[in-house]
């Protein structure tokens, strides 16, 4: 044990429970650690794991300032920062040894060239350029929404999404570009909209609900969900983030920093915040990064202002035209809720300001096993369209009306198990051999089929290969189903909760008399390292005599050790021994 470490234990005892609890979530102690007092609680934060997690989360002002108090130098504003840390000596902004260990051969390159105070405004035709990219972004990330909502989308052990899972979403239209797949996806977790549920990727209620919003609310909440995802060195005082140029730079010591601010800078430019040439490319050398007349005011911590965004984008529509063949033309982009409800009974075959939509007996099969019926389809296709309902689309329906709930769905109330039942038996043949429904175990049972899987996911699989389902109650009713959305998850307790039962433990160990017990806690390391010391001893008669001891041994309120001098053992009482000092080994 060293007094730098004697020192931190007795400034770390002095601290409030709130400010121990800040520390410890910052340098990232697990709440079950297995600290016993506040010299283990020191011994540990000044240990090389442990500084070694913190000192790559530390943001440019603060790698400089300890740069500085490392080489001897005034570390500034940032001392106090550091100290909070435990990084500082509590007083005064010398650095402990391992601390200055552990930054010994750290550089903090120089920062980007300084840019204007106020963001440089974009011209019109980035503007209109970085417009079309925040509403393609949207549409995009709706597209792959709904992907998530028919089937959640698999992650690896790393909590990202598969190469296959990206596969999937190409196949569906989205675009054949890894990263890209990547950043949008990563956007939609951060505005909640996507959230991770055992090792899958599933949409989230708010998620939902975020489909149903008009184009300019939908981007104004993914501005808002990127802003308070951003890191804490990003951000600033008032509630915004700080000019773009200095984010590569600002976890000098992280070496995946460069890689996550790029990331950001890329997801910044799918929002059409800053001009197309920009993002991800750092600093300019000359007069910054542009900036969007619409991204100002969450920049500034305010609420994302869509106003600005408006007059660069297409209007959205409300009314569609219904063909003879079969489609539906949308003239504009469709509201969203007009558009997805259109997408639950037409399959979309394009997407851009005008898209197309195509009705077949499958889409309409799956309209009608999702909740809707004939006449709701028919009443809402007659007051969107400008050409009314045309008689092959009607023909069209009510067949496909007669044949949905051929097939049932349900769970047999005296085994619990779902059971599949049809009237035609050549159908549910064709159900029990279907190799997309293998991993449902159906077992063949008198008329019908059975599994152990629960009747919701079996429903949704049938539906899914286009088979026409229904989904009953016990009674034989026929229920309207619904997807199942991840919920929010439980909130994470506050630091001051989680760390409680560990900070009530420290200050249980803290005795009245700290000299004795940092002399215990010396002795107890002595014997553990088998260390030489000089210990001072208080002799009966009041003199004090110093002897040089090869410690062997600690407890029972006695030191042990074999005495250099007279090369006998000797066993003292810690009540006698004054004071101690390391004695270097020779050669050592």
């Amino acid at each position: 044990m060293s007094t730098h470490a004697r020192l931190l234990a007795e400034a770390l005892s002095a601290r409030t429970d709130e400010d121990l609890a800040a520390l410890f979530a910052r340098r990232e102690v697990r709440p079950e650690n297995g600290w016993n007092d506040f010299f283990d609680a020191a011994e540990g934060l000044l240990d090389a794991a442990s500084l070694a997690r913190i000192l790559p989360r530390l943001t440019r002002a603060e790698a400089v300032a300890l740069s500085r108090a490392a080489n001897g130098a005034d570390p500034g504003d940032a001392a106090n920062a550091l100290r909070d840390l435990a990084l500082l000596s509590p007083s005064g902004g010398s650095v402990p040894p391992p601390v200055a260990a552990a930054v010994a051969g750290r550089e903090v390159p120089e920062p980007a060239p300084t840019a204007p105070a106020v963001p440089v405004p974009a011209d019109e035709s980035s503007s209109a350029s970085a417009a079309e990219r925040a509403f393609t972004t949207v549409a995009t990330l709706a597209d792959a929404l709904l992907l998530a909502e028919e089937a959640p989308l698999a992650l690896l052990a790393g909590g990202t999404v598969g190469l296959s899972e990206k596969r999937r979403l190409v196949e569906r239209g989205l675009p054949d570009a890894v990263p890209l797949l990547d950043d949008l996806l990563a956007l939609g977790s951060e505005a909640g909209l996507l959230r991770p549920v055992e090792r899958t990727l599933s949409l989230a209620d708010e998620g939902a609900a975020w489909l149903r919003l008009p184009g300019p609310a939908r981007w104004a909440q993914l501005v808002a969900g990127f802003r308070a995802a951003l890191p804490p060195a990003l951000r600033t005082a008032e509630g915004g983030w700080i000019r773009l140029e200095c984010w590569p730079g600002e976890h000098p010591w992280d070496p995946a920093w460069a890689a996550k601010a790029a990331s950001l800078a890329r997801q910044a430019r799918l929002l059409g915040l800053v001009a197309d040439q920009d993002a991800g490319s750092g600093a300019d050398s000359g007069a910054g990064i542009s900036e969007m007349p619409w991204a100002a005011a969450a920049r500034r911590g305010e609420d994302p202002d869509p106003a600005a965004l408006a007059p660069f984008v297409p209007a959205e529509v409300d009314r569609i035209f219904l063909q003879n063949d079969l489609t539906a033309i949308a003239p504009g982009p469709l509201l969203p809720a007009l558009d997805l409800r259109l997408r639950g009974m037409a399959a979309r075959e394009s997407a851009s300001q005008a898209s197309s939509y195509r009705f077949t007996a499958d889409s309409l099969t799956s309209a009608l096993s999702a909740g809707e019926r004939a006449e709701s389809i028919i009443a809402f296709l007659e007051e969107i369209s400008l050409t009314g309902v045309p008689q092959p689309l009607r023909y069209l329906l009510s067949q496909s009306a007669a044949r949905h709930g051929q097939v049932q769905v349900g769970t047999d109330p005296e085994t619990g198990r779902t059971r599949i039942r049809s009237g035609d038996v050549h159908l549910l043949d064709a159900i029990g051999v279907d190799q997309a429904l293998r991993p449902l175990g159906l077992i063949p049972e008198d008329d019908s089929l059975t599994t152990r899987v629960n009747r919701d996911t079996v429903f949704w699989a049938l539906t899914d290969e286009h088979y026409p389902a229904a989904l009953v109650d016990r009674q034989g009713g026929v229920e309207r189903p619904s997807r199942t959305h991840a919920t929010a998850p439980v909130a994470e307790e506050p630091a001051e909760v989680r760390y409680a039962p560990l900070i009530a433990r420290l200050r249980d160990a803290r005795g009245t008399d700290a000299d004795a017990a940092w002399l215990e806690r010396e002795l107890e390391h002595a014997a553990r390292q088998r260390a030489v010391l000089a210990v001072a001893v208080a002799m009966p008669d009041g003199s004090t005599r110093e002897l040089v001891l090869e410690v062997t041994g600690f407890g029972g309120g006695r030191l042990r050790g074999r005495d250099r001098a007279g090369d006998v053992e000797r066993t003292l009482p810690i009540r006698s021994i004054l004071s101690t000092r390391a004695v270097e080994e020779p050669g050592s």
